[in-house]
Parts: structure tokens; sequence; C-alpha cells
């Protein structure tokens, strides 16, 4: 791999990113259900409004990348991870959690990196 596709990967928003978004948020949404866990309404409410934002804002970077969407992505990860220490639920659900918020917040500030950048014409 020569060292400027190694450089292009690393500085150019791809959509494989996007996608990887979606994911994540179809994720952040189904662990309530998969988990079956006891945890208050107000957490599985809370997952299924960021998941659905998360996935929401994978979609809109698909047709109009603007920089606001990875802050708001960036916003929900970090959301995630706290809700299982705000709403006081805990076990695999909390744990679910924990990962896909890093993952969702990790991948919305690598994609601001790559646009760090880029001019968006706002």
């Amino acid at each position: 791999m020569s060292l400027s596709v190694q450089q292009n990967w690393f500085t150019e928003h791809r959509g494989w990113e996007d996608v990887v978004s979606i994911v994540l948020g179809i994720l952040v949404v189904a662990a309530p259900v998969v988990y079956a866990e006891h945890a208050s309404q107000y957490a599985n409410i809370s997952s299924v409004v960021a998941g659905m934002a998360i996935v929401a804002l994978g979609f809109l970077q698909f047709m109009w990348l603007k920089r606001w969407e990875e802050h708001l992505e960036l916003a929900c990860g970090i959301w995630v991870m706290a809700s299982p220490y705000l709403m006081g639920y805990g076990g695999q659900l909390a744990m679910a959690h924990y990962a896909l918020g890093f993952l969702v917040a990790a991948l919305a500030a690598f994609e601001l990196w790559q646009d760090r950048n880029r001019n968006f014409e706002d």
C-alpha cells in the first residue's frame, strides 16, 4: 500500500463510515430488546431515541455532508455511554451501551478529524 493511498484513507470521509454509523444506531435501538433486562422505561426510550438519531444522522451524511452532523453523532455516542450512569441501570444492557456509545463517539471523532480541513460552505 503506497503512502498516498494510506494518507487518503485517513484524510477523506468515506461512505463505509456512514454505513457503520447506521448499523451502530440500529444496534443501540435493538440493545434493550436483545438483552431484555428490566431497565427503566426511560432507559429504553433513551436508547430508542439516541439510536434513531444516530441512524438518521448516518443517512443524512450520505446525502448532505456537514460538520454539525458529526458533532451531533458524537453527542449521541456520549449520551449512550453516559445513560447507564445517569439512569441507574447495569448488567449486559449497560455493557452494550458503553461499547456501542464508545464506538459511535470514536467514529464521529474520526470523521470530524478527517473533515477538519474540508470546506463545507456552512
